[in-house]
């Protein structure tokens, strides 16, 4: 009989990276006389770190001692922390230890040779792909054991999955899967579906909801629901259970602290792609031929489709020899893209592997084209190599292969390496993808292996960022996990963990710099830690520790990969730092085992556990630099326009101001600045409050959206009060107003302050600023708008114009005759400006870029009528058909 006490939990990434099989997995054997009669699984995420508890019941109604092997293929990400029994017979629980492997090993065998109760967890195999725990159930004795397993659940194509394998292959009586996830960014979608029953029935035994922070899926079917047919006694729960989510994405980091332990996610979205230079390197020898090698051709037609115009591209083909498509890389033009699909629909295969001259020829392309310049400056090369079997011609000793790769790539460019089936050395791919800067996946010899390459291409297709440095207070962190990565991909999310220094400090501050397409871009976070200490409270009702937790999970992790390529010393060293943390946080790793036995005495329950361990870039022309410099506004503005929309125009040789108001209707938009020699232009739309009167006497009205372009550049800005979309030629960056970010080009700089404003400078001569004002968003009447202002302008030329603009040069005015003024408590006075004899009143009006809430008070003399008189022409002449 085959039942199923447990699950499998995991990313689809995850399972993909540790090798699971597409077929089901059989995850209990049980011998004759044992019945599992209940098995509830509860999942618990707290920001991605899932905490896993499988409790599964059993009684054994045999005359004698009976074992069962508890078999669960879990991802390698996934870390068994704990197996506990409880026996009825005698009521005692034993609580599983975690040790090293000999010691658990040597403990287990004497508990089972004697008829006692025993459990062992151990980990198989270097990937963690399967997890063997074998139970030795007394005569009569009722037991219940407990599986608890931890794992970081990785983003992977804008989603975390978690994954369930369901096969009972009976029907239990009491079935249940209970997830509990909170996300303190708040939950944005969640979904949960199986394959194994239809709509309908999965509707009734199913109910998954979520709001803000909290979401809740809970699937307990009834015996009825579980049956194959009305009549039947045999399950229908045979396949995938999948839980899928997201978190709200309006900052791309966010930073937790507990403890004195931090987490700090990155995920930014609406990044340009940076272009790539990729090159398949494809085994074509004998053992590829048949359906391997006509699934390949079919995964690389498919990714030709995907490819973008300014991707460069070529193919290696090895056997005993080596063939190229080109001699060099090409652009993926819809004509070279035709060619390339037909020579991959004429790859075939023939002789032997030679997997070093593959990879060398197709590195010293990639190498080439960067040094010759027939790639993008600011593009990042990549190089995939496919193969089914292990090098048998030419140079085919591994540790010389890595050497001449390593040495060929100088880490500058990462290699991925996909082992088809398993007649190969994947120790061997996966070592050489490590020390350059990639990893290795297995694509198994199945119907959909065509599939599971085009699903790992999809990972690296789109890249947003390269050389990612995620940087810290100096000396203010320590036990840092890895914070430099090569790359980072659409749909995925860098996740670093460390310890706070200082347990007392009152900010934490975080900068993560990268090249983007056609920027370098710093992302700032800062964190209050009064305010997070109060944002964190609910989360207790999970795990209080969870990123302590999830901090010594990463560097366990990392600390297992560095070893794979360590020697000596240095493996020792490593293998000792993660020995000593898997047994302090009870993680079952390839170091270690666990071990549930019933004790002889009271020495027998002294455990290792506690004890320690033996010991403790090809050049790139950047477009764009990077600062995190936050804008100090200079004592004296000069032209700026605010609130309803309120243009203040300061004259310094005066010691005094002018202002005016335009009054249009909403969606009109407004030409600010125009300067035809330095082709730099500011536009405005004009927004009214919810509701607004169509009387111009009554309604209030402002910017919602400003246009900052210069035709020099082909730069354009957008800003609205809900983004920032900064476009390079036709490719859009976008940043929300929770980002702390600053872009630098050569002339420009923009720098993003979370929710205040942003600095917008050209060189050294002309800088504005767009000030955000945000009011209560359930408010009845008034809404979010923005301010301009011009802070520095004297690099402009003569010819600037505009609304703003035209007060950029020299200009000279007269006020005599001040007198009491028609409105009570204002005073009138005659005004002579440009040749015009005007009626203006003294007033005041408010510069907000300190303060977007309480301003500082500007007096200024009001020139009614939309300024007639003041601006040249009309206030009409300045209407324009779009922001640019």
């Amino acid at each position: 009989i085959w039942v199923w006490p447990c699950l499998v939990l995991a990313l689809l990434s995850g399972l993909a990276a540790s090798g699971f099989p597409s077929h089901p997995v059989q995850l209990l054997r049980v011998v004759d006389d044992i019945e599992i009669y209940s098995t509830k699984i509860s999942c618990k995420v707290t920001s991605r770190f899932a905490h896993n508890v499988v409790t599964t019941r059993a009684v054994n109604r045999a005359d004698k001692a009976k074992e069962v092997s508890f078999d669960v293929e879990l991802p390698k990400t996934a870390f068994i922390t704990n197996f506990t029994l409880w026996v009825t017979i005698d009521g005692v629980t034993y609580p599983g230890n975690v040790k090293e492997k000999e010691v658990a090993q040597a403990q287990y065998q004497k508990a089972v040779s004697q008829g006692k109760t025993a459990g062992l967890v151990k980990a198989s195999g270097r990937k963690l792909e399967k997890f063997t725990v074998s139970v030795n159930v007394a005569s009569g004795s009722k037991v219940t054991f407990e599986l608890t397993y931890e794992e970081l659940l990785k983003r992977h194509k804008g989603k975390y999955e978690m994954y369930l394998k369901i096969q009972p292959k009976q029907l239990v009586r009491h079935f249940e899967i209970d997830a509990h996830i909170f996300e303190p960014q708040g939950i944005s979608m969640l979904d949960a579906e199986a394959s194994f029953i239809t709509n309908d029935l999965l509707g009734s035994a199913l109910t998954k909801t979520f709001s803000g922070k909290k979401g809740h899926v809970s699937f307990r079917p009834s015996l009825d629901q579980q049956r194959s047919c009305p009549t039947c006694t045999d399950s229908l729960l045979n396949g995938d259970f999948t839980i899928t989510y997201d978190v709200n994405r309006e900052s791309p980091a966010n930073v937790q602290v507990v403890n004195g332990y931090f987490v700090h996610f990155f995920a930014p979205h609406g990044l340009p792609v940076v272009p790539k230079n990729i090159v398949f390197v494809i085994d074509v020898s004998g053992s590829m031929a048949g359906r391997k090698i006509q699934q390949t051709r079919d995964a690389l037609l498919k990714i030709l489709e995907d490819m973008k115009e300014d991707d460069y591209l070529n193919f290696i083909l090895f056997s005993g020899d080596v063939t190229t498509w080109k001699d060099h890389l090409v652009q993926a033009t819809p004509e070279n893209l035709e060619e390339a699909r037909t020579f991959v629909k004429g790859i075939d295969d023939r002789g032997m592997t030679n997997i070093n001259d593959g990879l060398m020829t197709g590195i010293s392309m990639l190498n080439r084209a960067r040094e010759e310049h027939l790639v993008p400056e600011r593009s990042t090369s990549i190089i995939i190599m496919l193969t089914d079997g292990d090098a048998n011609i030419g140079e085919s000793r591994p540790e010389k292969i890595q050497e001449n790769v390593r040495n060929a790539i100088r880490g500058r460019f990462p290699l991925y390496n996909l082992g088809f089936g398993h007649n190969l050395n994947y120790n061997f791919l996966e070592s050489l993808a490590l020390e350059n800067h990639g990893f290795a996946r297995r694509i198994y010899e199945d119907s959909d292996a065509n599939l599971q390459l085009q699903g790992f291409y999809e990972e690296v297709a789109n890249p947003l960022l390269t050389d990612v440095e995620v940087e810290y207070p100096e000396n203010a962190i320590l036990d840092l996990t890895k914070n430099s990565y090569p790359h980072f991909y659409d749909g995925s999310e860098i996740v670093v963990a460390g310890r706070l220094v200082d347990g007392d400090m009152n900010n934490f501050k975080a900068d993560v710099k990268g090249h983007g397409a056609f920027n370098d871009l710093t992302f700032t976070e800062e964190v209050d830690m009064k305010e997070m200490e109060q944002a964190l409270k609910e989360q207790e009702y999970i795990f209080g520790n969870y990123i302590e937790r999830l901090w010594a999970y990463l560097t366990i992790e990392q600390l297992l990969e560095k070893r794979k390529n360590a020697h000596g010393q240095e493996k020792e060293n490593i293998t000792a730092q993660a020995l000593e943390l898997s047994l302090k946080y009870h993680f079952v790793t390839p170091l270690t085992s666990m071990v549930v036995t019933k004790p002889e005495d009271s020495e027998d329950q002294t455990s290792i556990a506690d004890k320690p361990g033996e010991g403790q870039l090809a050049y790139l022309n950047p477009v764009f630099l990077c600062s995190t410099a936050s804008y100090q506004p200079p004592q004296t503005p000069y032209y700026y326009v605010d609130g309803d929309p309120h243009f203040i125009i300061q004259v310094p040789e005066k010691e005094d101001a002018i202002c005016f108001n335009i009054d249009e209707d909403p969606g009109t938009v407004l030409r600010l600045i125009q300067d035809p020699i330095t082709g730099l232009s500011v536009n405005g739309q004009i927004i009214g409050d919810k509701g607004s009167s169509p009387d111009p006497k009554t309604r209030k009205t402002y910017f919602g959206k400003l246009g900052i372009a210069s035709s020099q550049m082909d730069f354009q800005i957008e800003v609205t009060t809900e983004k920032i979309t900064l476009w390079n030629g036709d490719a859009p960056s976008t940043f929300s107003w929770l980002d702390t970010v600053t872009v630098r080009q050569d002339g420009l700089s923009v720098t993003i302050n979370r929710q205040k404003n942003m600095v917008v400078s050209f060189g050294e001569g002309v800088s504005f600023v767009v000030v955000l004002h945000q009011v209560w968003k359930g408010h009845p009447v008034h809404q979010d708008f923005l301010g301009f202002y011009v802070v520095d302008s004297h690099r402009m030329s003569a010819q600037t114009h505009g609304l703003l603009g035209q007060f950029f040069h020299p200009f000279d005015f007269e006020v005599s005759d001040i007198r009491p003024g028609s409105d009570p408590g204002k005073t009138d006075a005659t005004m002579v400006v440009k040749s015009h004899q005007l009626t203006v009143t003294r007033g005041s009006q408010k510069d907000y870029r300190k303060d977007a809430s309480v301003g500082t008070k500007v007096i200024c003399w009001f020139v009614h009528n939309n300024g007639e008189g003041l601006i040249d022409g009309v206030h009409t002449d300045y209407v324009v058909p779009s922001l640019f």
